[in-house]
C-alpha cells in the first residue's frame, strides 16, 4: 500500500520479496502507476541472518513476558542498532516488514529507533495508531472498513467509540474500567517498557540510571492512583494475588481482536485458577512451584538485607542501591545479578495469569491481555498482582530506618501554607468527561487509505495552580527543591487513615527546582507543567503533522518523548458531592537532591515515572521521598517538618461530557 499523506511508494529488490508474492512483483512494482507520489528506492544489501526473529509466528502475538520471546526481540533490536546508516536500515526494514510478526517488528524498531543516534529526532508513530486493536472495541475497526469504502475522505464522520463496553454495571469492577482501559494508560505502560527494554548485547541500552527503582516506583504510583480510584468510586481498594493457588475471583472479557492473530482476545472467566504451563510453541514450560519458590527467595533476601550471588556471596541491600538492586532481580532483566537463583518472577506472573485460560495449549488459544504491556494495565487482576509485587518491596524499604530531622527538614526553610486555585474554587479541583478524537487510519490496512477519527471519551479536570509560601530566614538566596503530593484522607470504612497507609497512597503531582530569595515568597506553579505527567497532544498526536525533517530547527518544537502519565489523569476522579484529599508540599535542600548535568535537548518534562533520556534521574533521593519509608508518626500532622505544609482539599466530579477543547 501507499505510505503516508504523501501516498509514498517504496520500492524494493525483486529478491526481497517472499517467495508467495514471487509471481506478482512486476504487478506489485506497477500497481500504483501516476497515482504514486513520492517513490523511494530501498538498496540492496547482504540481509543479516534473521532466522532467530523469525521464530515467531508472523500471525502469531508476541509478548515481552515471554522469555523465548523477550531473547527473540533482543537479537531482533540488535541487529537493527547495529546497521550502518539509515539507508541500511531502512533497507533491512523493508525486508523484514515482509516476514517478521508486525508487534514483534513494531517493538524492536521502536526501541532502535529511540536508541540509535542517527535517528534522535524521528519519533515513533503512536501505538494506537499503528495497531488500533489493542485499544479500542472491534466493532470500531469494522465501522471504519465501512466507511473508508462509502464515505469520501474528506466528508468522513469520527467513529464514537462506546463507553464501558467490556462489563455491565452490576460488575463493582467495572465502575473503574474508565481508569483501566484508558487509551492514554496504555500507552503509558506500553513507552515506559518500550523505554526500558528487557535485553540487548548493548548494555548501556538496558542499564539505565536507577532502571530497577524505577520500576518498583513507576508500579508503585499506578497501584497508589489506582486504589484511591477505587475508594472515590466506592470500592474497596485492592487485594493483592499473594496466594498461587487460590481462585481468582474477577473475570475479564477484553472485547478486542487481534488483527495480526486473526483471534479474538481470550477472555478469563470468574475464578480461574493458576496452572502449571506446558506450551511447546511459545517455550514456556513452568510449574507453579517455580513461582512460589522466586517469591520465597526474595522474602529470604528481604529477611537478611541481602541477595545470594552466583558466587554463593552475599550481597548486601542497602539504603542507597537495594532498591535498584531488588528492581532489577524482579523485573528480571539482563540487569538482574542472579537470574538462575531469583527467578523470573514479575513476567512470569503476568504469563500464568495470560494463559490460564489455556496452559497447555490444547485449544490453541493465545495469551490474554495480561500478556502484552500494552493491554496488561485493562486487566483488574493487574493491580492486584502488581499490589503483591509492591507489598515485596514495601517490606525492604520497612527495614530502613525512618528518615530523621536532619533528612527531613531544611534549616531556615519554612513552609506556611500550600492550596489551589482554580475555576472550581480555592482548594477544589473539578473533574468531568471529556471526548477526544485520535486518529486511527495509519493502522487499518485496507484500501481506500486516509484518516479515521474515532472518538473516545475519557476523565479530564480543570487545571488549577499550586500557591506555596514559603519563608527564608538563612539571609541569602537559597535553592529547593518543591514537592508535591496528594493523598486520600479516609480510609474503606470512612476512618481517618494511619499515615503507614496514608503514604502509600500519596500521589506525586509535582516536582520542580526553585530559588528562594530571603523573607518571604509565594511559589505559583501551574498544574499544567506536572514532572508526572506530558500533555494530551503528546500522548496522541498525529506524526504526520511533523513539519521539516528529523533533527532540524523546523522539526524541534514537534520532537518529544512519548513517555508519561496521561495529563488528562493527572487527578482522581473524584465523586459528585466532593472526595476529600490532602495536599502536601515540601521544599527540600536542593544541595542534597541536586544532579549535576546538561539537560539541554533533553525531554525532561515526565522524568518522575520515566527519568530522563540519556541521563542520570534527576533527583538523588529515593524515589517517592519522603513517603517511601515508614516512620514513627502516627497521623500525618505527626510527619510534618517546618519545611512542609498540607491543605485539605476537594475533588469534585461533575457527571456531563464536553468536547475537547469547549470550557464549562
Amino acid at each position: 500500500m501507499q505510505k503516508g499523506d504523501k501516498n509514498s511508494v517504496i520500492q524494493i529488490p525483486e529478491h526481497y520479496y517472499p517467495d508467495k508474492y514471487k509471481a506478482v512483483t512486476s504487478t506489485l512494482e506497477n500497481r500504483f502507476g501516476e497515482s504514486a507520489g513520492r517513490t523511494v528506492q530501498v538498496s540492496n544489501i547482504a540481509i543479516p541472518d534473521l532466522s532467530v526473529p523469525m521464530q515467531v509466528p508472523y500471525n502469531g502475538q508476541f509478548s515481552l513476558f515471554v522469555n523465548h520471546h523477550r531473547t527473540v526481540a533482543g537479537h531482533l533490536i540488535d541487529i537493527f542498532l547495529n546497521m550502518r546508516n539509515l539507508e541500511d536500515l531502512m533497507s533491512l526494514c523493508s525486508y523484514c516488514q515482509l516476514r517478521i510478526n508486525p508487534y514483534l517488528f513494531n517493538y524492536c524498531l521502536s526501541v532502535a529507533i529511540l536508541h540509535r543516534p542517527d535517528t534522535t529526532g524521528l519519533n515513533i508513530p503512536n501505538f494506537a495508531e499503528v495497531f488500533p486493536d489493542k485499544f479500542v472495541d472491534p466493532k470500531v475497526i469494522n465501522k471504519a472498513r465501512e466507511v473508508t469504502n462509502l464515505e469520501p475522505m474528506g466528508d468522513r464522520m469520527p467513529i464514537v467509540v462506546p463507553v464501558n463496553y467490556t462489563a455491565a454495571d452490576s460488575d463493582p469492577e467495572q465502575r473503574l474500567a474508565y481508569f483501566r482501559e484508558d487509551i492514554g494508560i496504555n500507552l503509558h505502560h506500553w513507552h515506559w517498557h518500550l523505554v526500558y527494554p528487557f535485553e540487548s548485547a548493548n548494555e548501556s541500552i538496558v542499564n539505565k540510571d536507577r532502571r530497577g527503582e524505577l520500576f518498583y516506583y513507576m508500579h508503585q504510583q499506578i497501584i497508589a492512583r489506582y486504589n484511591t480510584e477505587r475508594m472515590c468510586n466506592g470500592v474497596n481498594r485492592v487485594k493483592r494475588l499473594s496466594n498461587f493457588r487460590e481462585p481468582i475471583a474477577e473475570a475479564y472479557f477484553p472485547k478486542m481482536e487481534s488483527q495480526v492473530a486473526s483471534r479474538a482476545w481470550p477472555p478469563r472467566f470468574a475464578n480461574s485458577y493458576l496452572r502449571d504451563l506446558n506450551r511447546a510453541t511459545d517455550q514456556v514450560r513452568v510449574e507453579i512451584l517455580d513461582l512460589e519458590n522466586s517469591r520465597d527467595r526474595f522474602l529470604q533476601a528481604i529477611d537478611k538485607m541481602a541477595i545470594q550471588l552466583p558466587s554463593g556471596r552475599d550481597q548486601p541491600l542497602d539504603e542507597t542501591t537495594g532498591i535498584d538492586v531488588l528492581g532489577n532481580l524482579m523485573e528480571s532483566s539482563s540487569l538482574s545479578r542472579n537470574r538462575p537463583f531469583y527467578g523470573n518472577m514479575h513476567n512470569l506472573g503476568h504469563i500464568f495469569i495470560a494463559y490460564c485460560h489455556d496452559p497447555e495449549h490444547k485449544y490453541l488459544e493465545q495469551f490474554g491481555v495480561m500478556g502484552d504491556s500494552g493491554t496488561a494495565m485493562r486487566d483488574p487482576v493487574f493491580y492486584r498482582w502488581h499490589s503483591f509485587i509492591d507489598d515485596i518491596f514495601q517490606l525492604y524499604k520497612a527495614k530502613l530506618p525512618p528518615y530523621n530531622n536532619t533528612q527531613l527538614d531544611y534549616n531556615g526553610i519554612r513552609v506556611s501554607s500550600v492550596g489551589i486555585e482554580g475555576s472550581a474554587g480555592n482548594n477544589t479541583i473539578s473533574t468531568f468527561w471529556e471526548q477526544s478524537t485520535v486518529n486511527l487510519g495509519r493502522g487499518l490496512d485496507f484500501m481506500p487509505r486516509g484518516s479515521v477519527l474515532a472518538t473516545f471519551t475519557h476523565l479530564q479536570h480543570n487545571e488549577f495552580t499550586y500557591v506555596i509560601d514559603v519563608n527564608n530566614t538563612t539571609g541569602q538566596t537559597v535553592m529547593g527543591t518543591v514537592r508535591i503530593f496528594i493523598a486520600p484522607t479516609k480510609d474503606d470504612s470512612g476512618q481517618p487513615l494511619p499515615f503507614e497507609e496514608q503514604r502509600k497512597l500519596m500521589i506525586e503531582l509535582d516536582k520542580f527546582t526553585q530559588a528562594l530569595r530571603p523573607g518571604n515568597n509565594k511559589i505559583r506553579q501551574s498544574s499544567t507543567k506536572s514532572s508526572v505527567t506530558i500533555p494530551y497532544e503528546r500522548t496522541f498526536r498525529d506524526q504526520g503533522a511533523r513539519v521539516g525533517t528529523p533533527g532540524t530547527a523546523e522539526a524541534a518544537d514537534f520532537d518529544f518523548c512519548g513517555c508519561g502519565w496521561p495529563h488528562h489523569m493527572l487527578t482522581p476522579k473524584g465523586t459528585t458531592s466532593g472526595f476529600p484529599m490532602v495536599l502536601f508540599a515540601m521544599v527540600s535542600n536542593w544541595n542534597d537532591d541536586r544532579i549535576e548535568q546538561d539537560l539541554v535537548g533533553a525531554c525532561n518534562d515526565a522524568s518522575s515515572y520515566c527519568g530522563i533520556r540519556d541521563r542520570k534521574y534527576p533527583d538523588r533521593r529515593a524515589m517517592g521521598f519522603p513517603f517511601d519509608r515508614r516512620s514513627d508518626a502516627f497521623m500525618l500532622s505527626d510527619f510534618l517538618k517546618p519545611n512542609m505544609a498540607v491543605r485539605d482539599c476537594t475533588i469534585r466530579f461533575t457527571d456531563t461530557t464536553r468536547q475537547r477543547g469547549q470550557t464549562a
